[in-house]
């Protein structure tokens, strides 16, 4: 629409509307060799596609849906109380995940204070707050444009901005208040998942 195509899609992701919304219309052109990146951003508190298991699984804690092939952390998983970043969903969307199996699709994971650092950058230039969840992807947009200036490369950056952060003033207040803690899910989480998931 505008003449021009994007080199990376970036997205935040939790479940995966946001990144399935934006980047599947261009994943027909990556399959048929376009060369266009695409990222999904997570946090490392729920970090589904970056440390998950590629396994069946229930898409609710009360295991009252049906098994869903994805990458999981398990349906038991819970975030931890300090993730104030949004994007807490234990699995990723079945289509998504066999992308990132196929190697179509890439990902990233961030810690908080470093996403909601790219927010309050992206609020003081732009004039608008973003949401937690759309800090994730901002935060990978600005790593991708200073590498690319370093590398005196120019692209083109396509990324979801998934909303506003007018009713996430609590989190940015903890986040200014030097109150915010990073928490990375540790591997040894991800392979105690394994016990509870369905055995098929």
């Amino acid at each position: 629409m505008i003449g021009d195509y994007p080199d990376v899609i970036f997205a935040p992701c939790g479940g995966g509307s946001n990144l399935g919304g934006i980047a599947l219309p261009f994943m027909r052109d990556k399959i048929n060799g376009k060369d266009v990146r695409i990222v999904a951003v997570e946090p490392a508190s729920c970090p589904t596609f970056t440390k998950g298991i590629f396994a069946y699984d229930y898409a609710d804690v009360a295991k009252m849906t049906p098994l869903l092939y994805m990458y999981t952390l398990g349906h038991n998983f819970m975030p931890p109380s300090i993730h104030a970043g949004g994007l807490r969903y234990h699995g990723d969307s079945p289509i998504l995940s066999q992308l990132r199996k196929d190697g179509l699709l890439d990902a990233v994971a961030y810690n908080q204070t470093e996403v909601f650092k790219a927010g309050e950058l992206f609020a003081r230039t732009e004039g608008i707050i973003p949401a937690p969840e759309t800090c994730h992807a901002i935060k990978a947009v600005i790593d991708e444009a200073v590498k690319a200036r370093d590398e005196g490369k120019e692209k083109t950056i396509l990324f979801c901005f998934s909303g506003h952060g007018h009713f996430d003033m609590a989190s940015y207040d903890l986040f200014l208040s030097g109150q915010m803690k990073d928490y990375e899910y540790p591997e040894d989480k991800v392979m105690e998942a394994l016990e509870y998931l369905p055995k098929v």
